[in-house]
Order: structure tokens, then C-alpha cells, then sequence
């Protein structure tokens, strides 16, 4: 057996050799992983929307919640894989390593702070973005219990992002199916069998996120090419700060959207429990819809930053090129196949007709905006790959903040329907793939002097 230095020169060779295959080897078994982070999801709402409306409009006040989790963890994870990728495309394991642990701790730290400051905040949280009532309860019910699962649920991102730093996207595909099966498998039984219902699926997923937790503990020992030694770790300020440099705005950008999340539910909660609880469902059809793109955009990061880290930017560009034309090409499909049926995905979540009505409304309008959001998510996943974190920021700034919450508020206030939340959506994402082109194209021809 070769060294593990040696594997993984070996893996890099193989990647120059051929990118485009080499983004689609990391890309699949990340989107099956990603899918699965979305089922986490999915599931809680298709076994909850059994329970009443109230009960998914719960959950739909919850997800911008889990959605600024998954948010500190993306940053962190993005850090981790871009700093990590270098140091591998540069040779240097020992440096990996070292990252490889800084983002360990770095997840320990978030975890606690959040914790203690979402212990005292939810229930003005969820009363200032419009919840009310039994639909209150239930959600402040539900992510109390969730808050305790961070401490799983965090360094799990960053041992996630420690496999795919080193090209391996295979393991924590594994780890997060088997969490998946036991979500499936807990949520009945908690929900329905024990009776707790929202509580119910709540506890079910943090069991999830520890079982995961201890599983990445095991294969991070028998399957990490990058050895995770803490009598080895030497702290560094700028190992700290290449990863914050890119994962910190990174989190920013993704807050961004809860952020935008957080508006639109309020807007759309003016129409009624109704018309949030269709959104709701449209959301979370969306976010499995785009996890081709997602997952794309994460082996991109990867690839880009083994290559910027090795100086091949020959590879780099064509990387870029080639990963945005598809990821276009494939949410043409997927946008074609909501726009025409979207009550039958729908039905996953619920069988009540007039949330099917309202949510195919959200879906039809909502699949425009995905070749811009395709352009600008890979444009921005490939500057975090070069250690560029501002970028997607303000690629992101520019979708939501400077274009489709201003345009959302105009449309309400000028006494236009719930979908002109969305429209102002779909301009905003075409707004900021324009944005994202630019960028990219004079960070490219930088590289060519």
C-alpha cells in the first residue's frame, strides 16, 4: 500500500489528467450526500404535513432557522475545503492537516455560540417574522430541540469538507445515506408511535446528526488520507485567516439568503397560513431541484483550488467553462419538467388542494430564476476555490439585498399578488449572474499575466 502522500499525489495526477471527469466523479457522490442534507428536510415536512397545516407552516418558520446553520456551516466547510485543496495541490500535507484540525476547532467554537445565543432568541425570532398562535409553539418546539444538535451537526460539515478538500466525496456520501435511513426510520416513531409529533421529528433529526458525527469519527481514522492528530497540531493566525478569508464571507453570502428567506415569508405570510405553507413547500422542492448545481459547484471548488494551488490555471479556466455550460444545460431540464408538472412533486409533501394550487403557482414562477442562479453559484464556488470569499458575497449582495427584497417590498406595498415575491426573485438572480460574469472573466484574464 502506498504512503498516504503518495495517494494522494496520485489522486491529483489523475484529476489534471482529466478534469471534466474528475468533476463529475467529486460532483455525484456530492449531490446523493447534499440530497440527503435536504431529506433531512423533506422528510420532517412530508411526515409533519400530516399534522395540519400549522404544523408545515412551522416548518416553514423554522427553515430560514436551519437555514443560517447550514449557513456558519457551508462558510466554515468552504474554508476549509479551499484551504485544504491548496495545500494539496501545493504539495503541502502537513499543512492540510494542520487546516484540516483549525477547521475542527473552529466548528467547536460556532456550535457553542449559537447554542447559547439561539437558546435565547427563538421565540422573538419566530414572533418577528410573523408566526402566531399553535404555529409558534410548534416551531419554537421544534428548533429548541434542534439548537442541541449542533454540536453534531457542525463539525460533521467540516469533516465533510475534510474528505472533499483531499478529492474524497465518496465517504461522506456513505455517512450521510446512513443518517438519512435512520431519520427515515426514527420520524414515524417518534412523530406518531411516541406522540410527540413536531417535537417528534426534531428529536429524530438530532439523533441523526450524532449518529453521522460518530460515523465521520471512525472513517476520518480508517479512511482520511490527511491524518487528524491533535498532538500535531501547531495553531497559525494565518491558516486561521485563509480559512475565515473565504469562509467567513461565505456564510455571509448564504445568511444572505435565509435573510432573503426570512423577508419573503413575512410578505407571503400577509396572504394568509396558506400561502406560507404553500411557499414553504415550494422552498423545500426547490432546494432538492438545485442540488445538481450545489453539488457541481462544490467539486468545482475543489478542482479549482487543487489547480490554483498547483498553478495550473490552463486547467482552471477550462474547468470553469465547461462546469457552467452544464449546470445551465441541466436546470433547463429540471426547470421544464416543474414547470409542467409541479403538483405531481408536490404531492411528496402534502395532499391538500389548495396548498398543491398555490404552491404549483410559487414552482411555475420560481424555475426562471435557475440559469442565472446556475452561473452565479459556480462563478462564485470557483473564486472561493482561489482563496476569493468577497466575490460571492457580492454576487450574492446584489441578488438579494440590492435587487429582490427591494423589488418584493415595492410589489407588496403596490398591492400586487404573493407572486410578485417571487418574480422580484428571479430578476434579482438575473442581476447577479451578470455580476458574476464579470468578475470571473477579470479574475481569469489576471491570471494570464
Amino acid at each position: 500500500m502506498l504512503p498516504f502522500f503518495l495517494m494522494l499525489n496520485h489522486r491529483l495526477k489523475k484529476f489534471k489528467k482529466n478534469p471534466r471527469k474528475a468533476l463529475w466523479k467529486l460532483s455525484f457522490p456530492i449531490m446523493i450526500a447534499m440530497l440527503v442534507q435536504a431529506l433531512y428536510n423533506i422528510v420532517d415536512t412530508a411526515f409533519v404535513g400530516r399534522l395540519g397545516a400549522e404544523a408545515i407552516a412551522a416548518l416553514t418558520f423554522a427553515f430560514p432557522i436551519m437555514f443560517i446553520l447550514i449557513s456558519i456551516n457551508a462558510g466554515l466547510g468552504a474554508g476549509t475545503n479551499s484551504r485544504i485543496s491548496r495545500y494539496v495541490g501545493e504539495d503541502k500535507i502537513k499543512g492540510a492537516e494542520n487546516a484540516a484540525m483549525h477547521g475542527i476547532i473552529l466548528s467547536i467554537i460556532f456550535a457553542s455560540l449559537i447554542f447559547f445565543s439561539g437558546s435565547f432568541f427563538l421565540r422573538y425570532l419566530f414572533s418577528v417574522a410573523g408566526a402566531e398562535g399553535i404555529t409558534l409553539t410548534y416551531a419554537v418546539d421544534y428548533m429548541g430541540i434542534i439548537l442541541i444538535g449542533v454540536f453534531f451537526m457542525f463539525p460533521a460539515f467540516v469533516f465533510n469538507s475534510i474528505f472533499a478538500g483531499q478529492g474524497d466525496t465518496k465517504t461522506p456520501m456513505k455517512i450521510q445515506v446512513s443518517s438519512l435511513i435512520l431519520n427515515m426510520i426514527l420520524d414515524p416513531i417518534f412523530i406518531y408511535v411516541l406522540g410527540y409529533g413536531v417535537k417528534g421529528a426534531a428529536i429524530a433529526t438530532s439523533i441523526a446528526f450524532f449518529f453521522g458525527f460518530l460515523m465521520y469519527i471512525y472513517y476520518l481514522k480508517k479512511r482520511s488520507l490527511l491524518k487528524i492528530d491533535f498532538k500535531e497540531f501547531k495553531p497559525s493566525a494565518f491558516i486561521m485567516k485563509q480559512i475565515m478569508k473565504v469562509g467567513f464571507p461565505a456564510s455571509i453570502m448564504m445568511l444572505l439568503m435565509s435573510f432573503y428567506m426570512f423577508v419573503s415569508n413575512r410578505l407571503i405570510a400577509s396572504f394568509g397560513v396558506k400561502y406560507i405553507a404553500s411557499a414553504g413547500l415550494a422552498f423545500r422542492l426547490d432546494s432538492i431541484s438545485v442540488l445538481p448545481i450545489v453539488a457541481m459547484s462544490i467539486g468545482l471548488m475543489t478542482l479549482v483550488g487543487m489547480f490554483y494551488g498547483a498553478r495550473r490555471y490552463d486547467l482552471l479556466k477550462d474547468i470553469i467553462k465547461y462546469s457552467v455550460k452544464k449546470s445551465i444545460m441541466i436546470v433547463i431540464v429540471v426547470g421544464t419538467f416543474l414547470f409542467v408538472f409541479p403538483s405531481f412533486f408536490l404531492k411528496i409533501f402534502t395532499s391538500e388542494k389548495e396548498l398543491l394550487s398555490i404552491g404549483s403557482q410559487f414552482v411555475r414562477v420560481l424555475v426562471f430564476a435557475y440559469p442565472f442562479m446556475a452561473v452565479s453559484t459556480l462563478i462564485a464556488r470557483a473564486l472561493q476555490g482561489m482563496g476569493k470569499g468577497i466575490p460571492g458575497l457580492v454576487i450574492n449582495l446584489t441578488r438579494f439585498i440590492l435587487v429582490s427584497i427591494p423589488l418584493a417590498i415595492l410589489a407588496i406595498t403596490l398591492g400586487y399578488n404573493h407572486l410578485s415575491v417571487i418574480v422580484s426573485l428571479v430578476i434579482g438572480s438575473m442581476a447577479s449572474s451578470i455580476v458574476a460574469v464579470i468578475w470571473i472573466r477579470k479574475k481569469l484574464n489576471r491570471l494570464n499575466t
